[in-house]
């Protein structure tokens, strides 16, 4: 285990105040590694970019075959961006954490985030070079596999943000 800012073992992985510090590496599909396992360097969290970074940012994580991490990347996006275009972004990360429960193995996770993700972007307009029409079809038809026990590779699935998904 290790040890916390103050040098001591917690167990629960928690600060001093009680929150979780996620200190363990985790695996490119997000999961957690013991203590001291080589592990994909996690995304920091708070980062404020432009839209058109997020996006970027979002695609190279995925088409690495890391969805968990560019889940990370649609969530600063949602948190630190106007209000108007909060519902973008988690929808966006819905899809890309369907994708990392999908590929995990994960079918009914994987399948009901995919819909969720698609029932928040549906209907929305385009917005910085996402179809987002072509995302919607992309996670339900990627969900209906997914329950029928198709196996899923993250990065085979990964979805083009800009243009054309998959």
């Amino acid at each position: 285990m290790a040890p916390g800012e103050d040098g001591v073992v917690n167990a629960r992985d928690r600060d001093v105040d009680g929150r979780a510090r996620s200190a363990r590496p985790r695996d490119g599909l997000g999961r957690p590694l013991p203590y001291g396992a080589p592990g994909v360097e996690r995304q920091p969290e708070g980062v404020v970019r432009s839209p058109a970074e997020t996006v970027r940012e979002a695609q190279r994580l995925l088409d690495a075959g890391m969805p968990f991490h560019a889940h990370e990347v649609f969530e600063d996006a949602w948190k630190s961006g106007p209000e108007a275009e909060a519902p973008l972004w988690r929808g966006l990360a819905q899809l890309a954490v369907g994708l990392t429960h999908a590929a995990r193995g994960n079918a009914v996770g994987g399948a009901r985030l995919l819909r969720r993700g698609a029932g928040v972007l549906a209907g929305r307009k385009d917005a910085y070079g996402i179809d987002v029409a072509a995302l919607v079809g992309w996670a339900r038809e990627l969900a209906g596999r997914v329950e029928a026990g198709e196996p899923v590779d993250a990065a085979g699935e990964a979805p083009r943000l800009a243009g054309r998904p998959g």
